[in-house]
């Protein structure tokens, strides 16, 4: 019963993580911040994936993913 929400957590802590790292990454622009970043980002994505194999519900796994994409356009742009 418990491992649904373990992996809510894990998700919501992965995306997190992530949107830390890409904050910092694109105030300093540093490129290994921005890579790290990245790092951070895929972990993210790595966390919604292993999600979906419990029921999750449809609105979460769509709002990560939509935050996901979000961080991820934040750092193609610093990039650029």
């Amino acid at each position: 019963m418990s491992e649904p929400f373990d992996q809510l957590h894990q998700v919501e802590m992965a995306i997190k993580a992530a949107q830390k790292q890409v904050g910092n990454a694109t105030m300093n622009m540093d490129p290994k911040q921005l890579d790290t970043a990245m790092k951070a980002i895929g972990d993210a994505k790595s966390q919604l994936n292993n999600a979906y194999k419990h029921e999750m519900s449809s609105e979460f796994i769509e709002y990560s993913s939509s935050l996901i994409e979000k961080l991820e356009h934040q750092v193609h742009e610093a990039q650029e």
